[in-house]
C-alpha cells in the first residue's frame, strides 16, 4: 500500500502541485481513509520528501542509462531533455518552484543532489564532444558544466521566466541551443541543426 500511496501521491504533485494536493485529495483519489495515509507517513512534509527522493532516483537511473548508450554528445542532451520532461509532466505545475516556495529544506537536498549528479554527466558530455571534434577543444569544462546546470535551475523561476510567456517545453528547447551554440565546432553545428530539424518534424 506505501509503493502505491507514493506512486499516486507523485503523480498527482506533478499535475497539480505540492501546495495543491491535500491528503485529502490523496485518499478521495485513492478510494481509501487519510487514516490509511498516516499509517505510512507521519505527514505530508515526510510524503513530499518521500515522493521527491522517488522521482529523483528514479530520473537519475534513467539518464545514467541514456549516458550508458555513448550516442553522440548532442543527441545524448536532447535525450535527457525529453526523458526528464516526461518524467515530470513537462512541468506543468511548476513542481520545483512549489518546492522551493512551500518545502525548502527538501528543496535545498534535492538541488545538491542534482547538482552532483548533473555535473558528472555534463563533465563527462562535454568531455566527449572534446575528444569527438563536435565542441571547442579551448573550453574551461567545469565552467561550462556549472553555468549550464545554473540555467537549467534558473529557467525554473517562475519570477523570471514566466509559463504565460516562456511554455516550459519551449523554454526548454530554447536553453539547450543556446548552451551547445556556444560550445559546438563548425562540425557539431552541422550535428546540432540537423538535430534540431529532427526534433521539429
Amino acid at each position: 500500500m506505501k509503493d502505491k500511496i507514493l506512486h499516486k501521491a507523485t503523480d498527482l504533485f506533478l499535475s497539480l502541485g505540492f501546495k495543491s494536493v491535500t491528503m485529502d485529495d490523496l485518499a478521495n483519489e485513492m478510494g481509501i481513509s487519510k487514516k490509511t495515509i498516516y499509517a505510512h507517513y507521519e505527514n505530508k512534509t515526510q510524503l513530499v520528501e518521500d515522493c521527491t527522493q522517488h522521482l529523483f532516483c528514479a530520473i537519475s537511473n534513467g539518464i545514467d542509462h541514456i549516458c550508458s548508450l555513448m550516442k553522440n554528445p548532442i543527441e545524448e542532451l536532447y535525450d535527457i531533455k525529453k526523458f526528464v520532461m516526461a518524467h515530470l509532466k513537462d512541468e506543468k505545475s511548476s513542481p520545483q518552484y512549489q518546492l522551493q516556495k512551500y518545502y525548502p529544506v527538501i528543496h535545498n537536498t534535492l538541488k545538491e543532489k542534482q547538482f552532483e549528479m548533473m555535473q558528472d554527466c555534463v563533465v563527462d558530455n562535454i568531455n566527449r564532444g572534446i575528444e569527438l571534434g563536435i565542441y571547442r577543444d579551448n573550453l574551461n569544462v567545469d565552467f561550462v558544466s556549472r553555468i549550464y546546470f545554473s540555467g537549467v535551475t534558473s529557467i525554473k523561476d517562475y519570477r523570471l521566466f514566466p509559463l504565460s510567456k516562456f511554455p516550459m517545453t519551449q523554454l526548454q528547447d530554447d536553453y539547450l541551443e543556446y548552451h551547445l551554440r556556444g560550445i559546438v565546432t563548425p562540425e557539431g553545428r552541422k550535428i546540432l541543426n540537423a538535430t534540431i530539424n529532427s526534433n521539429q518534424e
